[in-house]
C-alpha cells in the first residue's frame, strides 16, 4: 500500500527531555494514536554523520560521512533518491546540510536555499543555513510545501532544540523549554496530518550532554525518541517486548510505507499493522 509519510526530525532532541517534556506528543500515545520507542543512534553521535544515516539506512563508518565537516553528496540511495525513481514527489523544509547530502554540494543559499527542480531527489525544498533559524517558521516553511506541492515525503527539519544545548546544556531549562516549543508546534499541524492520512515519524538524530555538545558514547548523547503516528503502524506497547527499532531501519520503514518495492533497506517492520 502506497501512503504519504512525513519525517520530522528533531535535531538534538535527548530521549528522556522528549519523554518527559512532549505533552501533545505524550497525549497522543495515551489515547491510542501514537507510540513511542526509545532508538539508540549510531556512531559518532554527530549530525551529518546520522542525517545520512537516517535517509540511507547506512551507519557513518559505513557512509563515510563521518563527521560534520564531510561536505559531499551522499554515495548511497536515500529515501530521496528511491522516492523520486519510483515517481513519488519529494520535499523537505531542512538544514541546508540535507541540500548538500542529496541534491547540490556545496550549498549555494541564493541557488538552493528555495529548491524546485524535478530532477532532484530533494525536488521541492526550503532549506536554512543558521542554527538559530526559528524552528515556527521552519514548520510553516514545511506546511507551505506540503500544501502547495503535495509531495508523498517530506521532510522536516528544525535546529533550535540542538541549537539550545550547545548554548546551555542537556540539564537546562531553555533546552527543556526548546522540546516543549516544538511539541506546540506539532500541535498546530499534526491534527490535520493524521486527518487527511499521513504517516508520520517524530525523531532525532541524537541527543545533547552536559558539556553542551555530543558525538559520543554517553547514553544522553545516543538515546533519541521515535513517535509513530498513523493507521498504518501497529502501535504495539513496549511490554509486548518488541525489539526497539534501529537507527539504521528507519530509511527502509519509510520506503515500506511509502509502498517503494524492490529496495534493499534493512526494515523494522514489526511496527507496521498488520506484521506478526
Amino acid at each position: 500500500m502506497r501512503n504519504k509519510v512525513i519525517l520530522v526530525v528533531l535535531d538534538g532532541l535527548n530521549y528522556q527531555v522528549a519523554h518527559d517534556c512532549m505533552g501533545y506528543l505524550n497525549g497522543l500515545i495515551e489515547t491510542h494514536q501514537a507510540t513511542l520507542y526509545k532508538v539508540q543512534a549510531q556512531l559518532p553521535s554527530m549530525s551529518r554523520p546520522l542525517y545520512e544515516c537516517i535517509l540511507t539506512g547506512k551507519r557513518p563508518v559505513e557512509s563515510g560521512i563521518v563527521n560534520n565537516e564531510v561536505v559531499r553528496l551522499s554515495h548511497h540511495s536515500s529515501v530521496f533518491s528511491l522516492a523520486k525513481d519510483a515517481g513519488l514527489i519529494t520535499a523537505a523544509a531542512a538544514y541546508h546540510w540535507m541540500s548538500e547530502l542529496y541534491n547540490r554540494a556545496p550549498y549555494n543559499a541564493i541557488r538552493d536555499r528555495v529548491t524546485n527542480d524535478e530532477t532532484l531527489n530533494i525536488q521541492h525544498g526550503c532549506f536554512y543555513h543558521s542554527d538559530h533559524y526559528p524552528d515556527e517558521h521552519l514548520f510553516l516553511d514545511a506546511e507551505y510545501l506540503r500544501r502547495q506541492y503535495n509531495p508523498n515525503f517530506l521532510l522536516i527539519h528544525p535546529m533550535n532544540i540542538d541549537d539550545t544545548g550547545h548554548k546551555f546544556g542537556l540539564d537546562s531549562s531553555q533546552y527543556r523549554n526548546s522540546a516543549r516549543y516544538a511539541d506546540i508546534y506539532l500541535s498546530r499541524f499534526v491534527p490535520e496530518w493524521i486527518d487527511q492520512g499521513y504517516q508520520i515519524i517524530v525523531t532525532s538524530d541524537h541527543g545533547m550532554n552536559n558539556d553542551r555538545s555530543h558525538g559520543g558514547v554517553l547514553a544522553e548523547e545516543r538515546e533519541v525518541p521515535m513517535f509513530v503516528i498513523g493507521s498504518q503502524f501497529a502501535h504495539r506497547h513496549v511490554v509486548e517486548n518488541i525489539e526497539p527499532p534501529k537507527q539504521t531501519e528507519i530509511c527502509g520503514l519509510v520506503c515500506d510505507l511509502l509502498g517503494i518495492e524492490h529496495h534493499d533497506k534493512a526494515s523494522c517492520q514489526m511496527l507496521l499493522a498488520g506484521s506478526k
